[in-house]
């Protein structure tokens, strides 16, 4: 891993992932059999190869959760439960941002406002604060920063640069006095990064979160950048998503260079069964991991050639996929329930 200071990019060697589980106090409570059955999918795969940081509600909880990765086929031994109330599952949102300063690891806990106050979000803003002081994170310390900002919203290259869209950071319901100036000065003094790229396109019909950019581009190293594509001139996306791209093409590196840009297929229109509301499948949502990129699917012709994709992006790692379709009812996917945490960040599960 370099030992660059700065926010670490999510391909750096990990010690695990959090989520925070869902419970019958979420908004899941109606479909909670198939989104615990997701959950514990993603928790078998994180589990072969590294830690599951799960917070759960109480102890009788932390049992069923454990009991749910058993029946999965995950690795007891690498799940450690930490106890926390929470309003909602988005560990990408509220959970802790890692960066390196002094070549020394800090977790930095952001103030979580359930995306511009849509949300109630009292009990997930101080959940990584609790499970701190219990020791989920060992000896790492933390530092609790009063600025909203959310995991999902941005992402990082490991070499300065910060990709990030201007419909999210530059909401009005999350830091009103804040400019576009004075919000880069921010990431720059908090996340150690140098530039930011700023995305004026792109959205998903179904996101509430005003566009985090994990639904639109990711880094997967350096120079390239996948994005989320839209081959259908018919679909409402086609324009906007289009627009994006060619914002895209005309980024370049620290270096001077354009990134190496990869379109991901485009899935068919899913929408809620019960609302008709169209839902937010990306398969930029996905997850990097210990030697595998776990990848959201949905049912559709598309999900076969995203891995195909996506396994010329990583070609070092397993590309895994994972049935998202419980998860984007709620408006998100697996990355957005997921928050990795590089390596040095987490204790040690206990052994039972």
């Amino acid at each position: 891993m370099s030992e660059r200071d700065g926010m670490i990019p999510e391909w750096a060697p990990q010690d695990g992932v959090m989520v925070t589980w869902p419970h019958d106090q979420t908004d899941w409570r109606d479909d909670l059999p198939r989104v615990d059955t997701c959950f514990a999918h993603i928790a078998r795969e994180v589990t072969a190869r590294e830690i599951l940081l799960a917070v759960c509600r109480d102890a009788a909880h932390a049992a069923h959760v454990r009991a749910l990765v058993v029946a999965a086929g995950g690795d007891p031994g690498r799940l450690a439960c930490a106890v926390a109330p929470s309003n909602d599952t988005w560990a990408r949102d509220h959970g802790p941002i890692t960066v390196r300063r002094g070549g020394e690891l800090r977790l930095l806990d952001f103030r979580f406002n359930g995306w511009g106050d849509k949300y109630p979000a009292d009990l997930d803003d101080r959940i990584t604060r609790t499970i701190h002081a219990s020791g989920a994170f060992g000896d790492v310390p933390l530092d609790s920063i009063d600025l909203v900002l959310e995991g999902g919203s941005l992402d990082v290259d490991g070499r300065g640069t910060l990709l990030t869209t201007a419909s999210c950071l530059l909401a009005r319901t999350r830091n009103p006095g804040l400019d576009r100036a004075a919000i880069e000065a921010a990431l720059r003094v908090h996340l150690g990064i140098e530039r930011v790229l700023w995305l004026e396109h792109g959205a998903l019909e179904g996101d509430d979160t005003d566009g985090h950019v994990d639904t639109l581009a990711r880094f997967c190293d350096g120079r390239t950048i996948v994005y989320q594509g839209c081959d259908d001139p018919a679909d409402a996306h086609f324009a906007v998503l289009r627009a994006m791209a060619a914002e895209l093409a005309d980024l370049r590196d620290a270096a001077g260079n354009p990134y190496r840009l990869v379109a991901l297929p485009w899935p068919r229109p899913a929408h809620d069964p019960v609302t008709g509301r169209r839902l937010p499948a990306s398969y930029a949502n996905f997850l990097i991991v210990n030697g595998a990129v776990l990848v959201p699917a949905y049912d559709d012709p598309a999900d076969e050639e995203t891995t195909r994709v996506l396994a010329g992006c990583f070609p070092d790692r397993e590309i895994v996929s994972i049935d998202c379709r419980p998860l984007i009812r709620g408006f998100g996917s697996l990355h957005c329930v997921t928050m990795q945490l590089p390596a040095g960040a987490v204790a040690a599960p206990d052994r039972e």
